[in-house]
């Protein structure tokens, strides 16, 4: 009786140390996976153009070519204003990372490679979205000392500015999963960028992005308003007190809100995209 006790005492201990093994697993690989992906980006700076070079590229092309030619309402530096929408773009073609890094991988054999070895599936497109996540620390950095350089300055206190980078860092996570989508179910590097350029690149231009939304005509005025795009821009200038983010006393719910209005919007794309990426990376990698 003591025997089987015992045996079996231990064979529960095996078992309930099962789940806590697997999750560590999961994770160690995940972080295979994504030090891989960083290593990449180490020895190819050329594939970070658009973390490092871009965005520096359109701050001083904005702040010093067209800054001059564009007036903010209510007044206030446009440099200022500007700043804003530069993180809300770079952070939406933050995506094309991501899908150019995963479609680079299933073209050259890498994923299937990573399938052969005794690691968890699930554990590759999270080491691809840790990854990324942590690369979108680097535009984001390069952005805020540029804006320092060329005149950009916070008036806010420091839980606004934690807020604001915050929401940087969450909207960052949502287009993560936006690039695995498109990276999964775009099948070639050539036609992700495409693709991209074709719906990711006007939505960052009928924003707010660079001019108010005030400006626009018509029917793209009400884009603007709404586009996620918009309440991201508007929801840092808001939270740095720059010019451009006072909340207007009437108008459309994203210009009155635009805080919740990105944590919806950046909630939302996760709900949905993420089960679709998942669901479009495992028909793929089987086609």
């Amino acid at each position: 009786m003591s025997t089987q006790t015992v045996d079996a005492g231990a064979g529960g201990d095996r078992y309930s140390q099962r789940p806590a093994s697997a999750r560590a697993t999961f994770l160690s690989d995940t972080w295979v996976i994504a030090r891989r992906g960083l290593l990449h980006m180490r020895r190819q700076p050329e594939a970070l153009s658009d973390a490092t070079i871009q965005p520096v590229m359109f701050v001083l092309l904005f702040a010093f070519v067209f800054g001059g030619a564009i007036s903010v309402p209510g007044g206030g530096s446009y440099k200022e204003f500007l700043m804003g929408g530069i993180f809300a773009q770079t952070i939406v073609f933050g995506c094309f990372g991501v899908a150019l890094a995963l479609s680079n991988d299933r073209n050259n054999g890498a994923i299937d490679r990573f399938h052969s070895l005794p690691i968890p599936r699930s554990s590759v497109l999270a080491g691809h979205a840790v990854a990324n996540l942590i690369r979108a620390f680097l535009p984001i950095g390069f952005m805020t000392i540029t804006g320092f350089v060329v005149g950009w300055r916070i008036h806010s206190g420091i839980l606004d500015v934690l807020g604001a980078y915050g929401l940087m860092l969450v909207f960052s996570f949502a287009m993560i999963w936006v690039g695995v989508l498109l990276g999964s179910i775009v099948p070639t590097p050539e036609g992700v960028q495409g693709v991209a350029f074709v719906v990711i690149f006007p939505v960052t231009f009928i924003a707010s992005t660079f001019v108010p939304t005030s400006t626009l005509p018509g029917v793209l005025k009400t884009v603007a308003e709404w586009n996620p795009t918009s309440s991201l821009a508007n929801a840092l200038r808001h939270l740095f007190e720059n010019p451009g983010g006072a909340i207007p006393a009437s108008g459309p719910w994203p210009l009155q809100h635009p805080v919740a209005y990105t944590l919806l919007w950046a909630v939302g794309i996760v709900v949905i995209c993420a089960p679709l990426a998942v669901r479009s990376y495992q028909r793929s990698i089987k086609s």
